[in-house]
C-alpha cells in the first residue's frame, strides 16, 4: 500500500503510466535491474582496487545499501568474482575490509550467500599465507577472521552481523542451558582470537617510529580496524557476562581455563585500544573505549555491578550527494497479495486488517501534518510509562541478583559443611585406626611379657641340668671304681662307644641347625620368640636323651666292669662330650644375653610407640572437639543467613505492593485501562499463589533448613497481588463511577493485607501463626467485582451463540448474492442508457465490482467449509452449538467479521449504484472496496486461528483470499481509471477569457483550495475520533479484548 501511496505522490497523470505498465511492465522491471547491477559494479569496482587508499565510505555504503535493496548478496558476487583478488594484494585487502563492512551492516542474508564461496575464501587464505610480510600475510590473517566470523552467526543466528544485542537477548541465544553458554564462551574466545591476531599483524606491518596514520597507505591498512574495534568490544563485554553466568552455575575449577584465556585476551585488548587511541587517524574517525586496569573477578558475584560495557562511539557523518539512495517508482496498482503487519498495535487494526500508518487513505502521513497536543501527550506518557516499566525491571534484575548472591552465598557455606562433615568423619576413622593400633601394641607387650616367662624357665632348666652333670661327675667315680667289670665287657662297651659316637654327630647336626635357626632369628624379628623357644625345647629334648643315654651307660658299665681299658676310652669320650656340652651351653648363654638385650630394646620401643599413641589420640580428639564447635558456629550462621535472606525478599515484596498501591493515586496512571476478563484471570492466578505460599510457610516452619521455597513464593507473590492492584486500578478507569469506587476500594483493600501478610512472615514469633484467610477473601472479592463488569457478549445461551453464527453467515451469503444481483440490474441499465465513455466506464466498474462479489462468495463458502471441518473435529462428543458456546472469543470474532462482510458489499452496491447514475463520487467507491478487503481479510484470520497447517480447506480459504485482494485491486484500478477518463473529456477553454477574468478565476480557485484544505484537514481528524469511538464501542458491546491484555 506505500508503493501505491508513493506512486500516486509522484505520477501528475496516472492513466498512461498504468497503461504503459500493463503494456511494457516486464520491459521497466529488466531495464531497472540492469540499471541497479551497473550501478553495483560502478561501486563495487571504486571501492576494490589497486590503489593503496583506505576505502571511501560512499561507495562501500552504496554496496550496503544494494544488499538491502535486492535482499541478498548475489550482485556483490558475481561482481567480486571478476576481480584478480588472487594476483594483487592490495586489490584483496580492500576486498576483505569492504566484505567486513556488508557482514556487519549489509542484509542479514548476507551471510547466508557468502557461506558458498567458504571454500574459495579458505584457499585463497591459504595461497596468501605463504607470504611472511606485506599484504599478503595480512590478507590470510583477514580471511580467516571473516570465514570464523561467517561460521559464528551461522552457529549462532540470534547474533546479528554488528552483534549489537541486549541482555535479554543473551540470555535466549543460551536457551538456559549451561552447556549452550559453556560453547558459546569458547566461540566468542576463538572469534576475539582472530580479531586480536589480524590487530597484531596490521600492527606489527607498521612503522610505529613514524606518523604511518597520516600516509595514504598506513590510513589503507588502519582502515579495517575500524570494524575489528566494533567486533571486539562487543565480544569482550558478552564474554564477560557469559563467564559470570558459567560461574554462577559451575565450578570454579571447571571454568579455570576458561579465566586463564580470558586474561591473556584482556591483556592483549587494553594494550591494543590503547596504542589505537593514541593514533591520529583514529581520533576523528571514532572513539575509543579503554578497559579497566585489572580485569573482573569471576569469583565474586559482586562484581558484575562493577562491570561497565565498552562502547565505541562513531562521531556522525554528513551523507554525500553521491550516497543518496535513489527510489524507483513502483507501480500505480499493486495486485499482490498484501503482507499483514507482524505486530498489531491496536484493536481497530484487528478490526479492519491494516493499521493507520500503511493505510492509504490515512492523509495525515501523506501530507506530513504535525501531530496535535494529545498525541503529543500520548507519546509522553507512553514514554514516561515505559521508562517506568524499565525502571521495575532493572529493579526485578537487581532483586534476582541479589537473590542469585544470596544463593550462591548459602551454597558455599552448605559446601563449607559439607567439607568440615567430612573432616569430622575422617578424624573419626583416625582415632578408630589409633585405638586399634592401640591394642595391636598391648598385645604384643603381652606376648613379650610370656616371651620373657619363657626364657625365665629355660634358664631354670638350664639349672636342672647342670646339677644333673654334677651328679653325672659322681657317678663317674663309681665307673673309675667298677673299672675291673668295665674291662670284662669290652666288646659291649666297643658297641656303645659306637652309638655314642653317632649320637655325638647327631648333637653337633642339633648345634648346625640351631645356628641356622639364629640366624633365621636375627632376620625375621617377628619369629625370634618361637625359633628361641624351639631351640630351647630341642635343647631340652637332647639333655633329657643325653641324661638317658648316660643312664643307659651307667647300667652298662655297671653290667660291664670287667674291661677297664674299655672304661677308660668311654670315660675320655664322655670328657670330650662334656666339653662339647660346656661350650654348647657357654653359646647358649651367649644367645640368651643377646636375646635379652633385644628384649630391653622393644620394650623401650613399645614404651615410646605407647607415649606417641597417646599424645597422638589426645591431639586428635582436642582436633575434633575444635571442629564440633566450629561446625556449631557454622550452623548457626548459616540459619540466620537464611533468615536473613528470608527478611531481604519479604522487604522487597513490600516495596512491590507498596510500589503498586502508589501508582493508583498517580496521575500518569490514569490513563491505563484493562479488562475485567484479563483482571479475573489474574485473581485467580494470585489465590493460587496464596496457596503456595501458605504451604511454602509451613514447610519452613517444620523444616528450616530450606529457605528457597519460601522465597520463591514470596517473589511470586508479590508480583502478582502488585499486578491485581494495578490491573484492578486500571480496570476501574473503564466502568461507572460506583462500581469504579468499589473496584478502587477492593485493590486498596487487597494491599493493605498484602503488606499486614508480610509484616507477620517477617517476624519469628509470628510467622507459624501467620494468616492468609482474610487476603484470600478481599481477592475473591475483586474476582467477584471483575466477573460482573465482563462484557455482555459472554453471557449468551449455548443455543443463542450457535444460531447466531449460523444467522450471520447466511445473512452475509444473502447480502453478496443480492449485491450480486442487484451489480448485474445496474449493469444492464447501463447498456441500455449510456453510451460512450460513460458506458465504456460504467462497464468496467460494474465488471470489477461483479467480479469482487464472485471472489467474496467463494470467500464466504470456505469459510463455511473451513469452519465446519473446525467444529466437527475440535467439538468431540459436544454439540455445535456448545461447541461455539465454548470457544465463545473465536465465535464473536466470527460474527463480527461476517457482520462487516455484509455490511461492506451492501455499502459498495449502493456506491456503484450512485456512482453510475453519476450522483456518487468515486472515491466512495474506492473507499468501500477497501473497506470489504478488510473485512474479509478479518474474516480469513478468524476462521484459520483453530485451523490445522495442513488443512485442505485452509489452502482454499487463502486462495479465496489473494481473489478477494486481486478483485479489490481492480475495482480500485477500474475506478481510478474511469476517473481520468471522464475528467479528461472535461476540458478546460480559457481562451475567450479576458485577463481580469483569469485573475479573478485564480483567485477564486485559491480561494477553493484553502477551504478545500482546512476541510480535508478537519475531516480527517474527524474520521480519526470516529475509529476511536467505533473501537471502543465495538470493545464494550461485542465483549472483544483478550484475557492476555494488559495495562496501558
Amino acid at each position: 500500500m506505500d508503493r501505491v501511496k508513493s506512486s500516486m505522490q509522484q505520477v501528475p497523470n496516472p492513466i498512461p503510466k498504468v497503461l504503459s505498465r500493463r503494456a511494457g511492465g516486464a520491459n521497466s522491471l529488466e531495464v531497472e535491474k540492469e540499471n541497479f547491477e551497473r550501478g553495483q559494479a560502478v561501486s563495487i569496482n571504486k571501492a576494490i582496487n589497486t590503489q593503496e587508499v583506505a576505502v571511501k565510505e560512499k561507495h562501500a555504503r552504496t554496496c550496503i545499501l544494494g544488499t538491502h535493496h535486492e535482499k541478498g548478496a548475489h550482485t556483490f558476487w558475481l561482481a567480486v568474482n571478476r576481480l584478480p583478488l588472487s594476483s594483487n594484494a592490495v586489490l584483496c585487502w580492500k576486498f576483505c575490509h569492504v566484505f567486513h563492512k556488508l557482514l556487519r551492516d549489509g542484509h542479514p542474508s548476507v551471510i547466508k550467500d557468502s557461506m558458498r564461496h567458504k571454500s574459495d575464501l579458505t584457499d585463497m587464505s591459504r595461497m596468501w599465507g605463504h607470504l611472511s610480510e606485506g599484504y599478503g600475510k595480512l590478507c590470510s590473517i583477514y580471511l580467516k577472521l571473516l570465514i570464523t566470523k561467517m561460521e559464528f552467526h551461522i552457529k549462532n543466528p540470534r547474533f546479528p552481523g554488528n552483534l549489537q544485542m541486549s541482555n535479554r537477548q543473551l540470555e535466549e541465544a543460551g536457551e538456559n542451558d549451561v552447556n549452550n553458554f559453556f560453547q558459546l564462551t569458547v566461540e566468542m574466545f576463538d572469534y576475539l582470537e582472530c580479531e586480536l591476531n589480524l590487530f597484531l599483524g596490521v600492527f606489527s606491518s607498521l612503522d610505529m617510529s613514524r606518523s604511518v596514520s597520516v600516509t595514504a597507505a598506513g590510513q589503507c591498512r588502519l582502515a579495517p580496524l575500524i570494524q575489528v574495534i566494533l567486533d571486539s568490544s562487543h565480544l569482550y563485554d558478552y564474554t564477560v557476562k557469559l563467564l559470570f553466568k558459567l560461574h554462577s552455575c559451575l565450578p570454579a575449577d571447571t571454568l579455570q581455563g576458561h579465566r586463564d584465556r580470558f586474561q591473556e585476551q584482556f591483556k592483549k585488548l587494553k594494550s591494543l585500544f590503547y596504542r589505537s587511541s593514541n593514533l591520529q587517524y583514529f581520533k576523528r574517525l571514532i572513539q575509543i573505549p579503554q578497559l579497566p586496569e585489572n580485569p573482573p573477578n569471576f569469583l565474586r558475584a559482586s562484581a558484575l555491578s562493577e562491570h561497565i560495557s565498552p562502547v565505541v562511539v562513531i562521531p556522525a557523518e554528513a551523507s554525500s550527494p553521491e550516497s543518496e539512495h535513489v527510489v524507483e517508482t513502483e507501480d500505480l496498482v499493486d495486485t499482490d497479495i498484501p503482507t499483514l503487519p507482524s505486530v498489531v498495535d491496536t484493536k481497530f487494526d484487528d478490526l479492519f486488517g491494516t493499521s493507520a500508518a500503511t493505510d492509504p487513505f490515512n492523509f495525515n502521513g501523506q501530507n506530513g501534518m504535525r501531530k496535535d497536543d494529545k498525541d503529543r501527550l500520548i507519546e509522553q506518557l507512553s514514554a514516561e510509562l515505559h521508562a517506568l516499566k524499565e525502571e521495575l525491571e532493572s529493579f526485578r534484575l537487581e532483586s534476582g541478583r541479589l537473590c542469585q548472591a544470596l544463593r550462591g552465598r548459602v551454597n558455599e557455606l552448605e559446601a563449607e559443611l559439607a567439607e568440615q562433615t567430612h573432616l569430622k568423619q575422617q578424624a573419626l576413622g583416625e582415632s578408630e585406626f589409633l585405638r586399634a593400633e592401640l591394642e595391636d601394641l598391648r598385645r604384643v607387650k603381652e606376648d613379650t611379657e610370656k616371651e620373657q616367662r619363657s626364657l625365665s624357665e629355660i634358664e631354670r632348666k638350664a639349672q636342672a641340668n647342670e646339677q644333673r652333670y654334677t651328679k653325672l661327675k659322681e657317678k663317674y667315680t663309681e665307673l673309675v671304681q667298677s673299672h675291673a667289670d668295665l674291662l670284662r665287657k669290652n666288646a659291649e662297651v666297643t658297641r656303645q662307644m659306637t652309638v655314642a659316637r653317632a649320637a655325638q654327630d647327631e648333637v653337633e647336626n642339633i648345634q648346625k641347625e640351631m645356628q641356622d635357626r639364629l640366624k633365621a632369628a636375627q632376620e625375621s624379628t617377628s619369629q625370634q620368640e618361637k625359633v628361641q623357644l624351639e631351640q630351647l625345647q630341642a635343647l631340652q629334648a637332647e639333655l633329657l636323651s643325653s641324661r638317658t643315654e648316660l643312664e643307659t651307660l651307667k647300667s652298662t658299665v655297671t653290667s660291664s666292669q670287667q674291661s677297664q681299658e674299655q672304661v677308660c676310652t668311654l670315660l675320655t669320650a664322655l670328657e670330650v662330650e662334656k666339653a662339647g656340652l660346656m661350650e654348647t651351653l657357654s653359646q647358649k648363654e651367649a644367645e640368651l644375653a643377646g636375646l635379652g638385650v633385644e628384649l630391653e630394646r622393644v620394650q623401650s620401643s613399645l614404651t615410646n610407640e605407647r607415649e606417641s599413641g597417646v599424645k597422638a589420640a589426645e591431639a586428635l580428639q582436642n582436633q575434633l572437639n575444635e571442629k564440633e564447635s566450629r561446625e556449631q558456629a557454622l550452623e548457626s550462621e548459616l540459619a540466620g543467613l537464611r533468615w536473613t535472606a528470608l527478611r531481604g525478599a519479604l522487604e522487597e515484596a513490600e516495596k512491590i505492593v507498596q510500589d503498586s498501591l502508589n501508582q493508583i493515586d498517580d496521575p500518569t496512571h490514569i490513563s491505563c485501562t484493562s479488562s475485567a476478563d484479563y483482571l479475573v484471570s489474574r485473581c485467580q492466578v494470585a489465590l493460587d499463589c496464596v496457596e503456595r505460599l501458605q504451604s511454602a510457610r509451613d514447610g519452613f516452619v517444620s523444616d528450616n533448613t530450606d529457605v528457597s521455597g519460601v522465597v520463591r513464593a514470596v517473589t511470586q507473590f508479590a508480583h502478582l497481588v502488585g499486578d491485581v492492584i494495578v490491573q484492578g486500578s486500571a480496570t476501574s478507569h473503564m466502568v461507572p463511577v460506583e462500581q469504579a469506587d468499589a473496584m478502587a476500594d477492593s485493590v486498596k483493600a487487597c494491599g493493605a493485607e498484602a503488606l499486614a501478610l508480610l509484616c507477620q512472615l517477617k517476624e519469628q514469633e509470628s510467622m507459624g501463626t501467620a494468616d492468609c484467610s482474610r487476603l484470600r477473601a478481599v481477592l475473591d472479592t475483586v474476582m467477584g467485582l471483575g466477573e460482573k463488569l465482563r462484557p455482555r457478549g459472554l453471557n449468551l445461551q449455548q443455543g443463542e451463540l450457535g444460531d447466531l453464527v449460523e444467522q450471520e453467515m447466511a445473512s452475509t451469503s444473502a447480502a453478496v448474492e443480492s449485491a450480486a444481483a442487484r451489480i448485474e440490474e445496474m449493469l444492464n441499465k447501463s447498456r441500455a442508457v449510456d453510451t460512450g465513455i460513460k458506458m465504456e466506464v460504467n462497464e468496467r466498474i460494474l465488471a470489477s465490482c461483479t467480479d469482487l462479489m464472485q471472489a467474496i462468495k467463494v470467500l464466504v463458502l470456505s469459510s463455511k467449509d473451513l469452519q465446519r471441518e473446525i467444529v466437527d473435529g475440535g467439538r468431540g462428543a459436544a454439540s455445535m452449538k456448545e461447541f461455539y458456546a465454548k470457544n465463545s472469543r473465536w465465535t464473536e470474532g466470527l460474527i463480527s467479521a461476517s457482520k462487516a462482510v455484509g455490511w461492506g458489499a451492501t455499502m459498495l452496491v449502493d456506491a456503484a449504484d450512485q456512482v453510475v447514475l453519476g450522483k456518487g463520487k468515486f472515491e466512495e467507491l474506492m473507499v468501500c472496496s477497501h473497506e470489504i478487503a478488510a473485512s474479509t481479510a478479518q474474516l480469513v484470520a478468524a476462521s484459520k486461528v483453530k485451523a490445522n497447517k495442513g488443512s485442505s480447506n485452509l489452502t482454499s480459504l487463502r486462495q479465496a483470499s489473494k481473489g478477494v485482494t486481486q478483485a479489490t485491486a481492480g475495482v480500485v484500478a477500474s475506478t481510478k481509471s474511469g476517473k481520468s477518463q471522464i475528467e479528461d473529456t472535461e476540458t478546460m477553454d480559457f481562451s475567450a477569457m479576458t485577463l481580469t477574468q483569469i485573475k479573478r478565476q485564480e483567485m477564486d480557485a485559491q480561494v477553493l483550495v484553502l477551504e478545500l484544505e482546512t476541510r480535508l484537514q478537519k475531516e480527517r481528524e474527524r474520521l480519526g475520533e470516529l475509529r476511536k469511538k467505533h473501537y471502543a464501542l465495538a470493545g464494550v458491546a461485542e465483549g472483544w479484548g483478550g484475557e492476555e491484555e494488559g495495562t496501558g
